[in-house]
């Protein structure tokens, strides 16, 4: 839930690191938000409320060759961190009828809340927005039922069209924002593999494309930016060792850059980010309506963008 032109403003800023500083421009993505079992709602048709708590912690500002920055202050250079406590609350409508291709269509509704604190408090080139209201997500999809073999479901699989829209708190003054304030496209496949009768292998594989920001940094002094593409993929294993009671698992998450950031409709040279979360997960089901997901993620490879460690808890009610 953050935006962070850091290049520029390093630059602006007068940092020793700047000619290495980087975009860290993306808006917020579902990062580890998502694990097992996501191919399909776990209830079948009808309405969801889900609620996620994420807190990131001690996440290193890295630049392009994963080397720390250092922010300025009235001591000396010091190294940043950054840390971020972050609330999703989420409606889905799941229909019982197919549109095209036996897809059955839904609709997804998320909106964040996200609190940040940055360290050193007292630097001199960074500062966060107290706003706390993030961009509303809206995302129509397809599901499709799933394919059978021999033994029960072989697969389950969904297309979502998601879309983040420019509804959340942003300040041009700032370097972090919630809100990203632009229009992003940001739609997924997502499915779960039955590997065998306790094993399951699920993903959500995203690409990633944002509008022009005609409002950016203001110590950027540009008329425009905009966010590279990018890809990113949520990858979990889960094992059950309760019946119908108890998975637990491997889950992670890698995002990847694939096109520079742009400042006034030219390139930023090595602008581009990347990072790799993973870390030990489970889902816990109360009964058929009401399920607990808990997923911890470290990060590493991270590349222009922070390096730290989250934590993610997500429950998922279905109203019968």
């Amino acid at each position: 839930m953050r935006r962070l032109p850091l290049k520029a403003l390093a630059a602006a800023a007068g940092l020793a690191a700047a000619p290495a500083a980087s975009a860290y421009d993306l808006p917020a993505v579902n990062l580890g938000f998502t694990s097992f079992l996501d191919g399909a709602p776990p209830a079948g048709p009808g309405w969801y409320v889900q609620q996620y708590v994420q807190l990131y912690r001690k996440g290193r500002l890295k630049d392009a060759d994963n080397d720390d920055l250092r922010l300025p202050t009235p001591g000396g250079m010091e190294k940043a961190e950054l840390d971020a406590n972050i609330s999703l609350t989420q409606l889905v409508y799941q229909s019982d009828q197919e549109l095209v291709f036996g897809g059955k269509w839904g609709m997804n509704l998320m909106l964040p809340v996200a609190g940040f604190d940055l360290a050193p408090e007292d630097n001199l080139a960074l500062s966060t927005n107290s706003g706390n209201l993030g961009d509303l997500l809206v995302g129509p999809y397809l599901q499709w039922d799933p394919i059978m073999g021999a033994n029960g479901p072989k697969l389950v699989q969904r297309v979502e069209f998601q879309m983040l829209l420019p509804t959340g708190a942003y300040d041009a003054d700032h370097a972090i924002n919630p809100g990203s304030n632009v229009f992003s496209f940001n739609p997924y496949w997502a499915a779960t593999a039955f590997l065998a009768p306790k094993l399951t292998l699920s993903w959500r594989l995203h690409y990633l494309w944002n509008a022009e920001n005609s409002d950016p940094y203001a110590p950027l002094g540009a008329d425009d930016s905009q966010a590279g593409q990018a890809i990113h993929l949520n990858f979990a294993s889960a094992y059950e060792v309760l019946p119908n009671r108890l998975r637990i698992g491997i889950n992670g998450y890698y995002l990847k850059q694939i096109t520079e950031t742009k400042v006034d409709g030219r390139d930023l040279s090595d602008s581009k980010e990347q990072v790799l979360g993973i870390g030990p997960g489970l889902v816990y089901h109360f009964s058929k309506h009401d399920h607990l997901f808990a997923n911890v993620y470290w990060e590493t490879w991270a590349e222009n963008r922070t390096e730290g460690s989250r934590v993610n808890l997500r429950y998922v009610h279905h109203f019968q």
